[in-house]
């Protein structure tokens, strides 16, 4: 988040699109719903579906899956030809005005909404709305970025954010609502293929030299392979062996037929995880790792804050620390990885890492500090880019709408969406018999008139088929889901929703466009479901 959470509550406008908060993340929901009810700001929901925000919305915008862009395109056209945006802000703070316009000013918003679902009315509205709020924040989430254009998305509210001097100031900014509970963290501590931690550049030869020294070894120089990456690289014999760590690719990866097809094609799998969970299954070897209540360290949350876990209780039988597991297993492989504790390797991070280098333990022993802290005197930092952006001026991008990879046709009429409810948390949960009693299956969410047509009451079973896949599930029957639409959650391995979803991948991100899929539904009666144990 480029600002705090605590900011929430002060917003006058919150722009949420691609987000439903309340059940992806509730403490942070209910602070939009305290800012809409207690402190009266109004609230622009984009969303397929009629989520409990849109319920406390002052404009609820129901767009077609994968039309985003478009939408952005057609609020930015309203914005700058009814004299809205900050002249000021984009002269001093931006550059490329020129180049974004001439993309632009084809979104006229009578194009924008043919696209995109959205009434022009509502495209005014809700544009005349943010632009002239000066504390209004966009909030998103993956129904922003699981798309083939997801990175483009985030670039069109980021330009919306600029034109409209939104960035740099408080209670304001564009802020992604992380997906789980330390992706910030684990991110900032370099779990990606191409950044060592604090997101300095593998292919940078004076950076290389530095980590080289801090570790007395020798680093390849070269970007490492995304997830997609390496299971394709799996499936074609080149990738030989993996690890897999905290993490259920089966049940969370778009197109699991090709996830299995890439495990089933390793000559060596390794996972360290809390359960046995379905990716796991195909595992040579099983370590059993402590979860977050059984050992120390810390996590980054959303907003960029660094706070202490503490242990609260001993692993149970054989689990042990994550960090205990790899040195072991580093030490066995001939690289001698020796630390007394977490914090001593949070103390090397944070001196190899200028973002951290100011938080210390002892700094946050009871309240966690915001990157970036660049000295142990620093405060950290509530809000990001004030005064200026890190490369200078702000890059204003003009930024085409794409279709999604696959759209509807005869065979395959009905747009799938996915997401998350409330009582489960990613796969994990399925574990606990409690949330289990309270959501114990899968039910999609279609509209009366779909269900109408094949004569399906609530509760019934259906058959939803992709050009990949094939699963039975539940249904809800439900309004708040327009026409030709279907949602459905990647919780339950009884109903694999992601053996349905498509394998496209954004070209840079390389996240899968879990959001949009065509699939053709049928009334099913002859399987049961139940719940997993």
């Amino acid at each position: 988040m480029t600002n705090s959470i605590g900011e929430i509550e002060f917003n006058e406008v919150l722009f949420i699109i691609g987000s439903n908060a309340t059940e992806a993340h509730p403490i942070i929901g209910n602070k939009m719903k305290r800012a809409a009810a207690v402190r009266g700001a109004k609230l622009i929901v984009v969303d397929p579906r009629r989520t409990e925000l849109a319920e406390h919305s002052t404009i609820w915008m129901q767009l077609t899956p994968g039309t985003d862009i478009a939408l952005i395109n057609g609020l930015m056209h309203i914005i700058i030809t009814e004299g809205w945006a900050d002249h000021g802000y984009i002269e001093e703070r931006c550059e490329g005005y020129d180049e974004m316009w001439a993309v632009v000013k084809n979104y006229p918003p009578e194009r924008a909404s043919q696209i995109s679902g959205v009434p022009v009315e509502q495209m005014y509205a809700a544009a005349e709305l943010y632009a002239k709020t000066r504390k209004a924040g966009i909030f998103y989430t993956l129904g922003i970025t699981e798309h083939t254009t997801g990175t483009a998305n985030v670039m069109s509210l980021a330009n919306l954010a600029m034109i409209t001097g939104h960035m740099g100031v408080e209670n304001a900014g564009v802020n992604p609502l992380r997906g789980q509970n330390n992706v910030q963290g684990a991110c900032d501590m370099g779990a990606l293929p191409n950044v060592f931690s604090g997101y300095q550049a593998v292919t940078n030869p004076a950076l290389v030299e530095t980590f080289e020294r801090a570790w007395n070894c020798k680093l390849d120089p070269e970007k490492g392979l995304t997830i997609p990456d390496m299971l394709d690289a799996a499936v074609s014999g080149e990738l030989k062996a993996m690890y897999i760590m905290g993490e259920d690719p089966v049940m969370t990866d778009p197109n699991a037929h090709h996830v299995r097809k890439a495990l089933d094609s390793l000559d060596f799998l390794v996972a360290q995880d809390l359960f046995m969970t379905e990716s796991a299954r195909y595992a040579d070897v099983f370590l059993p790792a402590a979860c977050y209540a059984e050992k120390e360290g810390t996590f980054t949350n959303t907003e960029r804050r660094v706070q202490r876990v503490r242990q609260a209780v001993s692993p149970p039988g054989e689990a042990r620390a994550d960090w205990e597991i790899l040195c072991d297993l580093s030490r066995r492989m001939g690289y001698e990885m020796s630390y007394a504790d977490a914090e001593e390797i949070f103390e090397e991070m944070r001196h190899l890492t200028p973002s951290y280098a100011g938080i210390t333990y002892k700094r946050i022993e009871k309240v966690g500090l915001q990157w970036p802290c660049p000295t142990e005197d620093h405060p950290g930092t509530k809000y990001l880019h004030q005064g200026a952006f890190p490369r200078g001026k702000g890059l204003l991008q003009g930024i085409e709408y794409k279709p999604a990879e696959e759209l509807t046709d005869e065979e395959y009429p009905i747009l799938l969406t996915t997401g998350r409810k409330l009582n489960h948390y990613n796969v994990t949960t399925r574990f606990s018999e409690s949330l289990l009693t309270l959501d114990p299956h899968e039910q999609a969410e279609i509209n009366p008139a779909d269900a109408a047509k094949l004569g399906l009451g609530e509760d019934d079973q259906i058959r939803v088929t992709s050009r990949r896949g094939s699963v039975v599930t539940r249904i809800k029957i439900t309004d708040k889901i327009a026409p030709g639409v279907i949602f459905m959650t990647f919780h339950y391995k009884e109903s694999l929703t992601n053996e349905l979803t498509s394998a496209a991948l954004d070209p840079i991100s390389k996240t899968g466009e879990y959001k949009v899929c065509a699939v053709k539904i049928e009334k099913h009666t002859d399987e049961k479901i139940s719940a997993a144990n």
